[in-house]
């Protein structure tokens, strides 16, 4: 069975950066497209950014347009999400999440990105 695995969270002033990983590992197949969403406290989870394996097309949420950046490294089977210029509002847990070509899901557990002085 196949799974996603996130790192790279932690605490961070306003105005600084973090990047994200998303490693996957035991699966058999590629996915159509890698995604990260977020879910801050009291919120609904949200998409952030997503990334389109046909073509390397990227989306961003308006929210993050500018600051952030999706890709993807192919050899280690990693999505990244670089953050830069960060604010207080981009506090939340960060989720991984594959769709296959069959349009399955695959989540990963999260890891927890905080914003604060």
């Amino acid at each position: 069975q196949g799974q996603l695995v996130e790192s790279g969270g932690g605490l961070v002033e306003p105005g600084g950066s973090l990047r994200l990983s998303c490693a996957a590992s035991g699966f058999t197949f590629t996915f159509y497209v890698m995604s990260w969403y977020r879910q801050a406290p009291g919120k609904e989870r949200e998409l952030v950014a997503a990334r389109y394996s046909a073509d390397g097309r990227t989306s961003y949420a308006d929210s993050v347009k500018g600051r952030f950046t999706i890709s993807r490294d192919n050899a280690k089977n990693t999505v990244y999400l670089q953050m830069n210029n960060l604010k207080a509002e981009d506090t939340a847990v960060y989720y991984c999440k594959g769709i296959t070509w069959s349009y399955r899901d695959y989540w990963g557990e999260g890891t927890l990105v905080t914003v604060s002085s």
